[in-house]
């Protein structure tokens, strides 16, 4: 019986593949043009290239594709075959792009005097190639790999395990190039971060409430009558003082967030609420 999972990775399968190609070109462009030349060690196997590359004067794209195969063997022997088949294909991608646009910088001139500049071009760049690839399905391997073996076998989680990989080698990176390059590689990770989230789910657009209120009818008269959306209420208890209560539901647009909020205060000043990001609101009237 074919899982789920299986059904999902069978749709749109030619859009998945040319998202794959042209994130993790779109991340080799960037390690290329604005990372390596400036030796900025930002984690993961692409770094850890840098640093053996200046001090051992191997090849970057073959040391990346070499650690990526034994990383892809540990991931076939420790987290099993279906979640190393989603690595395989970006993981020598990878290698094979950045080996085919090593050359770019002789093609596209960039003034090297301003860094925080370029390291904040090239965090974005990176970052949106790989929510590109992430959006695919896919991943790149490398230490991802390596993380994920680490949070399963010693019980942390993935964010500690990237800490302590990632973390090491950019800690290794400061010491051979200096302070500055790690300050740089810091602001590169973080970019990287942030945009690569914002490519996989979105920007968000509308904020969901949850209330617990003792007036539940007059504020769903408000969001429904003034402001035109719709609220579900369900029970609850509370766990603390075992007492039943109503709590309402809605999403708004971010837009709305004000008049909402104030809304709640002006109907029920001892109302407790708590607002998250929606990022994507499907389904419904």
């Amino acid at each position: 019986m074919e899982t789920i999972l299986k059904s999902i990775y069978k749709k749109h399968r030619l859009l998945r593949t040319i998202e794959l190609v042209f994130g993790v070109l779109i991340m080799a462009i960037s390690f290329n043009l604005f990372i390596s030349p400036n030796d900025i060690v930002f984690g993961g196997v692409s770094g850890l290239s840098i640093i053996i590359n200046k001090y051992f004067s191997m090849d970057k794209p073959l040391f990346i594709l070499i650690s990526s195969i034994f990383c892809i063997i540990l991931s076939y022997i420790f987290l099993g075959k279906e979640k190393t088949k989603l690595s395989i294909v970006g993981s020598i991608l990878f290698p094979i792009l950045v080996k085919l646009t090593e050359n770019i910088g002789l093609f596209l001139t960039i003034d090297t005097s301003d860094q925080l500049l370029l390291a904040i071009f090239g965090g974005l760049i990176y970052g949106f190639g790989a929510g590109l690839v992430f959006k695919a399905g896919y991943t790149t391997g490398g230490t991802d790999i390596i993380n994920q073996i680490f949070s399963k076998y010693f019980k942390t989680s993935l964010g500690t395990s990237m800490l302590v990989t990632d973390g090491a080698i950019v800690l290794l990176g400061a010491f051979l190039f200096g302070w500055n390059k790690f300050m740089y590689a810091i602001i590169i990770l973080y970019i990287i971060s942030i945009l690569t989230d914002k490519v996989l789910i979105g920007i968000s657009s509308s904020k969901a409430f949850y209330i617990i209120t003792e007036k539940p009818d007059e504020i769903s008269s408000y969001v429904i009558n003034e402001l035109n959306h719709s609220v579900t209420e369900f029970n609850a208890k509370g766990v603390y003082n075992n007492e039943k209560t109503k709590v309402l539901f809605t999403v708004i647009p971010t837009k709305e967030y004000y008049k909402f909020k104030e809304g709640i205060e002006e109907i029920d000043k001892n109302a407790f609420f708590t607002v998250i990001d929606a990022y994507e609101v499907s389904g419904g009237e």
